[in-house]
């Protein structure tokens, strides 16, 4: 059979390179293959201006998803689609902290859910504050020769062969590579790669309907096909793709398709499945039946595709395969970013048993370069670790015995093993996990163990990591426990999409505490981090860098390990936490990685103010593994809103650190207005639960009706996590730069009242961020022309703030206009 691949990257030459891309023999660590694209929407919006005076009949007593149900009516009113209609989504929920109630809805035409098709309107009090919108508001009619997937690859050619010709006339010796701020990259960067991990089967769907393994259908209720067609292209194993293509339809008959009995009371239709043997997965494949939105023409039209959940060893894809055949994949998003159970009955309060202590590099030392390790205690938040951080319920244990007679009853651990995490060595690099070695501290919970790894030969370097693997585990279960206790003082709680075994009857999804794998030996020199929706587990890989002797441990680095776990909160934080599909590819899929960067540089800052790389102990290079260190100066960091339009900056982590840059501006102004808190750890909370203002928020205040209002965290750095985080709740999915620009301005308004309005269009614009910035011809996978803008709002501009000088900040509350750096 024929196999097909782009045809131009032969013709123009360009085969050698994505050979020369692969590196020699073993030199080069393995490296994971993933996928990523989809349809652009170009009439989605996010809007945070006076959304108010249509649903002005509305009282603040009115249920918030009453109000934003009322409105998406109204939105929708003069759709044209027939048929349309939608639902509240039941992951939904009130944020305790603000109040804002964030509403998620979802399109449904003829029953049938349009998977891209989301309202998320955030109410509070009555009022409609925001809302983005992506409903498709077309005609139902049947797109011709739309190939989302074949646009996708004609993109990535056009920009590989740009770059090509940039080698040939700029004369770049062999190794392609160009100086870029001060260090090498690559000038092809991740394209050949994407190039061929996306495309090398771009055509094959139509050739095997020419070939007479799959027949032409106007609709086709069994997915066997799709599934097929997707992993043939998803897979990374080639012999795989080969036997899949050549032997289509023994594959097909050894699956077993079981629908999924569904019981809706919204109208939906449900088309459900569980598919089993397919190969190259390692669990069945969930299928379901929907719309998606693709270009067609000028507008977006329609399509009806098998939506698909595929767990893989090293991949956790979403993605949209035509119905019909030939079944071209529409859209494709890997949960894995390199980087439902029923609700149990409440248990019982777990015995009395002492705090565990390990041997750490303690929170605040960012790798072994910074400090030692020492002693620290089980210092968990009674908040958001009620019964600390290695107690469990019975019901909830994984490895507790099936049948157990007391459902109420905890288990108390002696490993690194608890509500939060299952941390534990994967030399193995495979799927199974349970029953991974993780060190066992005995009843006294002292993890005290030791790290002292030598000089050896290359040959020997692995076996010396592995000795240490007691060390290494026991500091990924302390840094990832910190985390979730941090990320849920500032808001990622059980509603919305934490993770957690068990979630103490606070609502969300329980039974999806993240698996944390140390030295996984599915790889070297880099981390990934898996988020599927609520209700299943997060799924970390720390890998061992090959970058020294001896070899250095991304357990060890926690800025690695930060980044990481900062993909779960991002992900089920934007579009809800029943929604992983909102940070696929472009600019949000970059903004994923950015904001995992931000948050990791942030929590290793010091009141001294320093710029910062990131990954420089693991990667072994002080300036890190990014193209520029985090700073305040343009001439150390020049990113801009418009270096995403240079070569180099395709993928999602070239995006991100142009993102991640702009938020650090963007945060020193604020500390530089509000001051430096030492610890972004809030009080603990009183005996009654209630938590104290200490030196962290500002004094309470209360309405005219007697209510407290949302806690407001006093210093720069902590307030500007609360921003981040609420602008994540706040935005759309599918974000842009500019949506999460606006989104963290709305929340902002929301947390103070708008105190920090021109602080924060200040710091934005201070990056080309400013209000007229824009960008045109933007594609899904990150292309456009962008234009920069440094102009603040008018309103911001009586007289231009300076830069914030990095310092201490001011400490002083007042918050006068005049204290404002306008």
């Amino acid at each position: 059979m024929r196999r097909l691949f782009v045809a131009s990257v032969v013709a123009t030459g360009l085969a050698g390179v994505l050979a020369h891309s692969h590196g020699n023999g073993n030199t080069q660590p393995r490296r994971r293959k993933t996928m990523g694209f989809g349809p652009e929407l170009p009439h989605a919006v996010f809007s945070t201006g006076d959304v108010t005076p249509v649903m002005s009949f509305m009282s603040s007593e009115t249920d918030p998803k009453e109000v934003a149900a009322q409105f998406a009516a109204q939105l929708t009113s003069n759709a044209r689609s027939p048929g349309s209609s939608f639902y509240v989504r039941d992951d939904s929920y009130t944020d305790k902290n603000s109040g804002i109630t964030h509403v998620y809805i979802r399109q449904l035409l003829y029953g049938v859910e349009v998977a891209d098709g989301d309202i998320n309107v955030n109410v509070k009090d009555g009022r409609v504050l925001s809302y983005g919108d992506s409903f498709y508001r077309g005609d139902i009619v049947e797109p011709l020769e739309v190939d989302v997937h074949a646009d996708h690859c004609s993109e990535l050619e056009s920009e590989l062969q740009y770059r090509f010709d940039r080698m040939r006339q700029e004369s770049l010796n062999d190794d392609q590579y160009v100086l870029t701020g001060g260090r090498k990259t690559n000038v092809m960067g991740d394209l050949p790669f994407l190039l061929e991990w996306n495309c090398r089967h771009v055509y094959t769907p139509y050739a095997m309907m020419e070939e007479g393994n799959f027949e032409e259908a106007d609709f086709s209720t069994d997915p066997s096909a799709a599934i097929v067609q997707f992993m043939i292209a998803a897979t990374p194993d080639e012999d795989l793709s080969e036997a899949l293509i050549d032997n289509a339809q023994d594959f097909i008959s050894n699956m077993q398709v079981t629908p999924v009995a569904s019981l809706q009371g919204d109208g939906r239709v449900s088309h459900q499945s569980t598919v089993d043997n397919v190969p190259g997965a390692v669990s069945p494949v969930k299928v379901r039946m929907a719309f998606v939105q693709v270009p067609h023409g000028e507008s977006t039209a329609v399509e009806l595709v098998w939506k698909l959940e595929v767990e893989m060893e090293d991949n956790w894809y979403e993605a949209a395969v035509t119905n019909k055949a030939p079944h071209r994949i529409v859209s494709v998003i890997d949960w894995a970013s390199d980087s439902p159970m029923p609700l149990a009955p409440v248990p019982k309060d777990p015995e009395d048993r002492p705090g565990a202590t390990y041997n750490v590099f303690a929170w605040g030392i960012n790798d072994p370069a910074e400090g030692n390790r020492t002693l620290e205690k089980e210092n968990f938040d009674s908040l958001a670790s009620p019964v600390g951080w290695h107690s469990l319920p019975v019901v909830n244990d994984p490895n507790s015995v099936a049948g157990s007679k007391d459902k109420t009853a905890f288990v108390n651990t002696t490993t690194t093993w608890g509500n939060n995490v299952f941390a534990h060595e994967n030399w193995e690099g495979q799927n199974s996990w349970q029953n991974n070695y993780r060190p066992d501290a005995g009843a006294s919970l002292v993890f005290d163990f030791k790290y002292n790894p030598k000089v050896t030969e290359k040959s020997d370097a692995l076996d010396e990591a592995k000795k240490y693997i007691n060390a290494t585990v026991t500091q990924l279960f302390y840094t990832s426990n910190l985390v979730h206790d941090l990320y849920y003082r500032y808001g990622f709680d059980e509603v919305s999409g934490n993770f957690q075994q068990h979630n103490f009857g606070r609502g969300g999804k329980e039974n999806d505490a993240v698996i944390a794998n140390a030295q996984d030996g599915s790889g070297f020199n880099n981390a990934n981090f898996m988020t599927p929706p609520d209700g299943q587990n997060g799924r970390c890989r720390m890998y061992l860098w090959n970058t020294a002797i001896p070899y250095r441990d991304g357990d060890l680095e926690a800025g690695i390990v930060i980044h990481e776990l900062s993909h779960g909160l991002s992900t089920r934080l934007t579009g809800g936490p029943a929604n992983s599909g909102c940070l696929g590819w472009g600019e949000s899929g970059g903004m994923g990685e950015g904001w995992g960067d931000f948050l990791a540089t942030t929590i290793r800052s010091s009141k001294t103010y320093s710029d910062y790389p990131m990954g420089a102990w693991a990667a072994n290079r002080p300036t890190g593994i990014r193209n520029f260190v985090y700073s305040l100066n343009d001439t150390v960091n020049p990113s801009t809103y418009k270096t995403l339009d240079k070569p180099g900056y395709w993928g999602v982590h070239a995006i991100g650190e142009v993102w991640a840059e702009i938020l650090w501006v963007v945060s020193n102004r604020l500390i530089a207005k509000h001051g430096f808190s030492e610890s972004l750890f809030p009080p603990t909370p009183d005996a009654d639960g209630n938590v104290p203002e200490g030196d962290f928020y500002r004094p309470a205040q209360v309405t005219v009706f007697g209510e407290k209002k949302p806690l407001v965290p006093k210093h720069g750095n902590s307030l500007v996590v609360q921003l981040v985080l609420d602008g994540m709740k706040l935005q759309p999915c599918r974000p842009s730069f500019f949506d999460a620009r606006d989104a963290i301005i709305a929340a902002d308004k929301a947390l103070t009242g708008g105190e920090n309005y021109c602080d924060l269009w200040l710091g934005f614009s201070e990056r080309g961020l400013g209000p007229d910035a824009r960008v045109d011809g933007r594609t899904p996978w990150g292309g456009g022309v962008r234009t920069d803008d440094f102009d603040a709002p008018s309103a911001c501009q009586p007289e231009k703030a300076p830069k914030p000088t990095p310092g201490d900040g001011d400490d002083d509350d007042d918050d006068e206009p005049e204290d404002w750096f306008f």
